[in-house]
């Protein structure tokens, strides 16, 4: 849509408040969390435009990381219930969920498997763990609405969207809940606990 994020050009601008290339963060949080996890599944749907460099991303990180990682598609919320099987069958100790807006408007069912197989999960997004996820890393939305606001007085003050640079997040969250920490049969270390910027209870 931009010719860069620095220099937009032509009449668009605006604020990127999902940044897919926190698969490598999410990953190490995972793993901090799920030490022992010799198989980390990643949930993917091909269709979506960065599902390759999401992809691409982890995996990189988890051959430096020495860890083993496997991709399981799905495209649809009905496609739920077999990348699920497929991590059982593969013995996946965790599951890292990429950014899509299938998952997340699939959510509430995304949470439901992951406890209903006992799986440590880290999603995209705060709402997946004020729905009972486990843990998720990503940018403040708040924030980002606040940048976008600023960007829409300027606009309207005569700025040309071409001048403007697409806003990058700054500020990222760590939030974690306790309650479905303690259903897995995990414990939080107290360094991650004190670091996240949200404790749910």
């Amino acid at each position: 849509m931009v010719d860069s994020l620095s220099r937009p050009s032509g009449n668009v601008t605006g604020v990127n408040n999902y940044l897919s290339g926190l698969g490598q963060k999410r990953l190490e949080l995972l793993r901090d969390l799920v030490p022992n996890a010799a198989v980390i599944g990643m949930l993917v749907n091909p269709n979506f435009p960065d599902a390759e460099s999401q992809s691409k991303d982890v995996t990189e990180a988890a051959r430096k990381l020495g860890q083993q990682v496997h991709v399981v598609n799905a495209t649809t919320e009905n496609d739920f219930d077999r990348a699920f099987a497929t991590l059982v069958q593969l013995q996946a100790r965790a599951l890292l969920v990429t950014v899509d807006p299938v998952f997340n408007s699939g959510r509430k069912q995304l949470i439901a498997l992951a406890a209903r197989h006992k799986i440590p999960a880290m999603y995209f997004g705060r709402e997946f763990v004020v729905d009972g996820g486990l843990m998720s890393y990503a940018s403040n939305l708040g924030d980002g609405y606040r940048k976008a606001g600023i960007y829409v007085g300027r606009i309207l003050k005569g700025a040309k969207p071409a001048d403007l640079p697409v806003v990058q997040p700054t500020k990222f969250e760590l939030v974690i809940n306790l309650k479905t920490a303690r259903a897995l049969g995990l414990t939080v270390p107290m360094i991650m606990q004190m670091t996240a910027d949200e404790v749910i209870e």
